[in-house]
């Protein structure tokens, strides 16, 4: 009997263990970065962080819806929304992070006044991001858009094209590497991190602080209100973390909590 009860406590022990160590997508910068940080403060909670690196945007729902992964940290919840009625998935947000205020980069031109005459122009081929393009693009009065245009914009909805650009949409991973080749670039600032931009000094134009596109640390329905993710969730919102991303990132990311 007390065989027994010895073996029942280990195999309760491992089983707790098991339970408190968990997966989380990411893409490289920063967000692979800010969740490598808080590894040592999840670890002191009984949580073992696992981060799996990735270099596109749709995996790392599907793995997660899948389970095989238990949650990610990539995107913003207009991209999840639509990620979400395209895909049938039921993600859900558990914790606002930060933001990354989006951009716009040229290798050509030092002023988005100097956009030549049918200058060629790539933005994400995503529906949120590529919206997201079209609004920035507007607000520089680049381009207008049809009343009632919002953050699904697509090339379609220009009502009035000055200059002529010629606007095309590409993966948003392959942005930075077609930089030298097109007139104007709008990236993702996590692509342009890794690409070894400073979105604060070499964006042309770029989003305010007050960018409605907030990062958010996503999981299922199923597990969101876990322990672990609770825990993680806490950890990315801390005061250590909004002191890492102000001195790491000055400026290109901004706390939104």
């Amino acid at each position: 009997m007390k065989k027994l009860l010895t073996a029942l406590a280990v195999f309760a022990a491992f089983s707790a263990q098991a339970a408190d160590k968990i997966t989380v997508a990411a893409t490289a910068v920063p967000h692979a970065e800010i969740l490598e940080f808080v590894k040592p403060a999840l670890a002191k909670e009984g949580v073992e962080l696992n981060v799996k690196v990735f270099t596109d945007y749709v995996q790392p729902n599907v793995q997660v819806a899948e389970k095989r992964l238990d949650a990610n940290f990539f995107q913003h919840q207009p991209y999840l929304d639509e990620f979400n009625k395209g895909k049938g998935t039921d993600l859900v947000s558990v914790a606002g992070v930060h933001v990354e205020p989006f951009g716009a980069y040229s290798s050509k031109i030092k002023n988005i006044d100097a956009l030549p005459e049918g200058a060629n122009v790539v933005i994400p081929n995503d529906a949120t991001n590529g919206g997201r393009a079209l609004l920035l693009l507007a607000k520089a009065g680049v381009i207008t858009l049809k009343d009632g245009s919002g953050i699904l914009a697509t090339p379609k909805d220009i009502a009035s094209n000055p200059k002529h650009i010629k606007v095309r949409e590409l993966e948003a991973a392959t942005l930075p590497r077609v930089l030298n080749q097109v007139d104007l670039a709008l990236i993702n600032t996590n692509y342009a991190l890794e690409a070894g931009l400073n979105p604060t000094k070499d964006a042309l134009i770029i989003e305010g602080s007050d960018s409605p596109y907030v990062n958010i640390l996503v999981a299922r329905q199923d597990n969101k209100d876990s322990p672990a993710i609770q825990k993680l969730a806490k950890a990315l919102n801390s005061p250590e973390v909004k002191q890492f991303i102000q001195s790491k990132y000055n400026g290109a990311v901004v706390p939104a909590f």
